[in-house]
């Protein structure tokens, strides 16, 4: 019950410094630049690159200031973290000394109009893990783990008001391999399979549109059906653990922006646009857990790209 009080605070002075008014969700395509590494490029190189290659809004998971000053009036719009480790101070405070964090520590360095979102935390308030659901198959079941709905209703409720979007993240890649006895194909996480699976009159093709539609639908259940869905994080390595490759990295995050350029949506929701971020800018190879979580990485630190993913193409 702490938790619920304090995020809540801690969110509502967010709001009103920054998502209200609040523009309905478009299908936008972003990039996370991921720091947790010693080798990256500066951070002037890696605007240029974003800019090159047509990237117009990018997630950062700390707001470092000369990252912010370096982005600062480049016209690319920013995601921009209050790290987890600042969350307590913050919880503890008065919603004025919240105010004077973000003043301080963002909108000091960098235009306020090219902070698109402020994410409170990564997988912890908002953005959250696709593992908040506590079912999530088929997608008309999906439903929010019983013991975080205390968190997530009043959660999902500001969100209603300000009219701002439920982040997830959404990682097919491992789904396939923590599934048990092939309950999710490789086929199906990478956009290629040629069973559907019926959903009641819906039909499903991969699992990144089922699982989005898991957490509409379990969003439905809680009384929210209006908020809109942002896609905080996917992606699809291309080393260092089972199917992971860079063959399959281009299948997974190629399919990705052909949907969210398209204007796909979801069966649930189909044409309307989604926002996503895909997952990573570079490989990060101060990363822990899993070796496979140091290869996401769509560009080398040389700038040229790992694979040959186009940002803006339907094709």
């Amino acid at each position: 019950m702490v938790i619920t009080i304090t995020i809540r605070e801690l969110l509502f002075p967010v709001s009103f410094l920054l998502l209200l008014p609040c523009e309905a969700v478009a299908a936008t395509l972003g990039i996370c630049y991921g720091r947790v590494a010693n080798n990256l490029p500066p951070t002037l190189e890696v605007i240029n690159i974003l800019k090159t290659n047509g990237i117009s809004n990018v997630r950062i998971f700390d707001p470092h200031p000369f990252t912010l000053q370096s982005f600062s009036g480049t016209g690319i719009n920013l995601m921009t973290g209050v790290p987890n480790e600042a969350l307590p101070s913050l919880a503890s405070g008065t919603p004025a000394s919240a105010l004077q964090w973000l003043q301080t520590n963002i909108f000091a360095h960098i235009v306020p109009s090219q902070i698109r979102y402020i994410a409170v935390g990564n997988e912890l308030s908002s953005p959250q893990a696709a593992s908040v659901l506590s079912v999530s198959y088929p997608p008309s079941l999906g439903a929010f783990d019983p013991s975080l709905r205390a968190v997530l209703r009043p959660l999902l409720s500001f969100l209603h008001e300000t009219k701002s979007p439920f982040m997830v993240n959404v990682y097919p890649y491992f789904s396939y391999t923590s599934s048990r006895s092939n309950q999710v194909t490789l086929d199906y996480a990478l956009f290629r399979s040629n069973d559907m699976v019926q959903d009641g009159q819906l039909m499903y093709g991969n699992l990144f549109e089922a699982s989005l539609d898991a957490v509409v639908h379990a969003m439905e259940k809680e009384g929210f059906a209006e908020v809109e869905v942002v896609v905080s994080e996917t992606g699809w390595p291309k080393g260092g653990g089972e199917a992971a490759s860079v063959e399959n990295a281009l299948a997974y995050n190629e399919n990705v922006v052909r949907r969210v350029v398209g204007n796909v949506g979801t069966p649930r929701r189909p044409g309307v646009g989604i926002e996503v971020y895909l997952f990573d800018l570079f490989d990060e190879n101060g990363k822990g857990g899993d070796e496979c979580e140091k290869h996401f990485g769509i560009f080398g630190l040389d700038g040229v790209k790992a694979y040959d993913l186009r940002f803006n193409s339907e094709n």
